[in-house]
């Protein structure tokens, strides 16, 4: 990693913990800095804090004291899960504090090249996707980091120069960045999301924006072609803009042409060759095969893992074919738009399992994406919610269980075989589960259960 000394003897609140949080006390503390770490939970349930103890960081545990603020603090790192309507953050904020997220020391101490990913569906599997290519060609060393796993701060720590950092970046993250600059960035697509963390959906985008915000005419971005508000969007980036497109022709970008994925006029592979299903993934495709390309990843590399890839875990992943039934976990849909997305992905009949926390939202909206739905099972707080748009959309069979793990053998029952068992909730899991994670995984079991 880059020796630094920028923080050599200042104080720094490292604001919130989980895993961002403990790298960046560790990381400052190694550099030299006098840091002092602030966390809700208490000391006595709080295993990350009592580990940073014992490594000389001064702990505060069990509330956010607004007394932090007179401490003389010359920066702050923030949990990206923190809101700056936070009273201590907001503070901060009005005493010129800055505030940044571990995302940007990662950035200062990288000796690797970074690629950052954002936008608000794909972001997961573009990451998964540019990862694995760059693996399969035997020229590259990435790295994958950032909001998909493994923190950011502690992978630019071992990283080489040699090697490529493939980063994964939320809204949140992207917020408290001030030099952060990837050679090359990327931008999914933005559609509204987080509104309760940034108040507007303008502001939602323009943290998503800030990914581009620091490049220059050395470095590129990556964005989709097909929303014309996210051209506007990112109109006062410097970097050299490449741009893909299911739909357009595009000769001086990523797109489809007469049944093939191009970019920049070159053949690359046969969309009918990509096993990853729905038109959502092929957008994230575009956008992997645009940034793999510019990095002189090989073709032979990029059709070896398109031809394979079948999903990242939870998001329209195939999980079993049992007798001719196909079961795909899609747990990661904690809303309707994901939904949406995952059921545009199948032109076969499906059985959908949905249901989980009451957010207050009706469910009208999926109905124009339930036209290949013959069946659909209800669990959870939304269940009478979901049944009623189901009878709306002329769904005949509409069936209520306790739970995703006894929904999988009624929607076995009901299915035959060409039939797509599909886990799309549209909804959040904490009414039944702790994460979208932990539903996806019971799903998943009881589908092997069934062979």
């Amino acid at each position: 990693m880059k020796k630094i000394n920028q923080y050599q003897h200042k104080k720094i609140l490292v604001l919130g913990l989980a895993k961002s949080g403990v790298s960046a006390a560790s990381l400052l503390h190694s550099l030299g800095a006098f840091v002092t770490v602030n966390d809700f939970k208490a000391l006595n349930e709080n295993p990350e804090a009592q580990g940073l103890l014992e490594q000389g960081i001064k702990v505060i545990c069990g509330s956010h004291p607004i007394e932090l603020l007179d401490e003389g603090f010359e920066l702050i790192v923030k949990n990206p899960g923190i809101p700056y309507t936070n009273p201590l953050v907001a503070g901060a904020v009005k005493k010129g504090i800055p505030i940044i997220t571990e995302v940007e020391l990662a950035y200062q101490i990288s000796e690797a090249d970074i690629i950052g990913i954002t936008g608000t569906n794909g972001k997961t599997t573009t990451t998964t996707l540019i990862y694995n290519i760059l693996q399969a060609d035997e020229s590259f060393h990435p790295l994958i980091a950032g909001n998909i796993g493994t923190v950011a701060s502690e992978v630019a720590q071992e990283a080489k120069s040699d090697q490529q950092m493939v980063v994964e970046l939320s809204s949140f993250q992207l917020m408290g960045i001030r030099s952060f600059k990837p050679h090359i960035a990327v931008i999914t697509n933005i559609y509204e999301a987080h509104i309760d963390y940034h108040g507007t959906k303008e502001a939602y985008a323009e943290a998503k924006a800030n990914i581009t915000k620091n490049q220059d005419e050395n470095d590129y971005l990556i964005v989709n072609a097909d929303q014309d508000h996210l051209q506007k969007l990112i109109s006062f980036s410097k970097a050299k803009l490449v741009p893909f497109s299911t739909s357009k022709h595009l000769p001086h970008g990523c797109c489809i042409e007469n049944g093939m994925v191009t970019f920049l006029g070159e053949e690359i592979i046969p969309k009918s060759d990509i096993t990853l299903p729905g038109e959502h993934n092929l957008e994230n495709i575009l956008a992997t095969v645009a940034t793999t390309k510019l990095m002189g990843a090989s073709n032979e590399a990029i059709r070896k893992i398109l031809t394979t890839f079948t999903g990242v875990k939870h998001r329209t992943q195939f999980v079993e074919e049992i007798v001719g039934r196909r079961f795909f976990n899609d747990s990661k849909a904690t809303n309707i738009l994901a939904a949406k997305s995952a059921l545009k992905a199948f032109d076969e009949p499906v059985i959908l399992l949905a249901g989980g926390l009451d957010r207050g939202n009706g469910f009208d909206e999926l109905i124009p994406a339930l036209k290949n739905v013959k069946v659909m099972i209800t669990f959870g707080q939304t269940a009478a919610k979901l049944e009623e748009t189901a009878r709306k959309a002329g769904i005949e069979i509409i069936k209520r269980v306790d739970n995703v793990e006894k929904a999988v053998p009624v929607a076995f029952e009901l299915s035959n075989p060409g039939d797509v068992i599909l886990l799309s909730p549209a909804c959040a899991s904490w009414d039944q589960y702790k994460t979208f994670e932990v539903r996806g995984d019971i799903f998943i079991d009881a589908v092997h259960k069934l062979k």
